[in-house]
């Protein structure tokens, strides 16, 4: 693994990958706080999107544990995942004996302080890094920090954006990773039947269609933290369009495959990123990029 370079110039810079790649999201019923029962059915959906040829599996926000906001603050030891954990440890052999990179969703307990994060780990098992989540929902502000940069991967030529659920609602989070140069914006969520379905379906499109990217979403089944969730993961085209969407409330992993030619066409159709005027960098701007072997 390497730092990517900094992008010094407009979108575009960075070429579009040469091939295709297939990209997977997850969802699942997270076992309240039950981390180790959590990384086992990671697993399994991990080895399933591996034989389905995914490169790439994103799973649900706090999937690890389950949403549970009481259980992590009460005993974020046992309920949180801490840097070096051995109960990783099933997910790190599977990524690497499948050669697929995970994108987990837990809360991260470091020196006294709880984020919302991904975990990203790498085709060779090892831990990549960790997205924390930059727009914190009004209840979740009193028990975890805020993330202090976004976090670009590059897999195969694919530079992937990462965002974690309300993070979508902000069109300059997936924009910053448009500017980055990056050609998906990938999200690990909680949407919950009623307003949350409403949400996803207004902001992915939207996400999408105003960066000419593809958009990726791992969403919860069943009720977590008290949010009775409404499934259905998707993944829409850079033209906003929805390509593939999971059930209502089974366990289910769908796939796409992300196709350079298609990005090409909508960015040549709908030239919003080529005609964007500069804008001035802010905090949601500065971005962590890690290169994915």
């Amino acid at each position: 693994m390497k730092i990517v370079t900094e992008n010094t110039g407009r979108p575009g810079v960075y070429p579009l990958p040469m091939r295709p790649i297939r990209i997977a999201a997850a969802q699942a019923q997270a076992q309240a706080g039950d981390i180790e029962a959590n990384t086992a059915i990671a697993v399994g959906m991990i080895r399933e999107a591996a034989r389905v040829g995914a490169r790439l599996v994103v799973f649900p926000e706090k999937f690890l544990s389950g949403y549970e906001p009481d259980l992590i603050q009460g005993d974020p030891w046992r309920h949180a995942v801490q840097p070096d954990d051995p109960r990783l440890g099933p997910i790190t052999d599977a990524c690497q004996e499948t050669s697929t990179v995970a994108v987990v969703g837990a809360a991260f307990h470091d020196q006294g302080d709880l984020y919302v994060s991904s975990l990203i780990i790498g085709t060779k098992g090892e831990f990549v890094t960790r997205y924390d989540k930059q727009h914190l929902f009004k209840s979740e502000r009193k028990i975890y920090r805020e993330g202090a940069a976004g976090c670009t991967l590059e897999l195969d030529g694919w530079r992937l954006g990462l965002g974690i659920c309300y993070d979508s609602g902000f069109p300059e989070h997936a924009r910053a990773a448009a500017l980055d140069g990056c050609h998906a914006y990938v999200v690990s969520a909680l949407f919950s039947v009623g307003n949350g379905y409403h949400e996803s379906r207004t902001w992915f499109p939207a996400r999408a269609l105003d960066n000419t990217c593809y958009a990726v979403m791992a969403n919860h089944i069943g009720t977590t933290g008290g949010w009775n969730a409404c499934g259905a993961s998707a993944i829409w085209g850079p033209d906003g369009r929805l390509l593939t969407e999971a059930g209502p409330d089974q366990p289910q992993l769908i796939t796409a495959d992300l196709d350079p030619q298609t990005v090409h066409a909508v960015r040549d159709a709908e030239p919003m990123l080529h005609d964007l005027h500069d804008l001035p960098a802010t905090t949601t701007h500065l971005r962590d990029r890690h290169q994915l072997t």
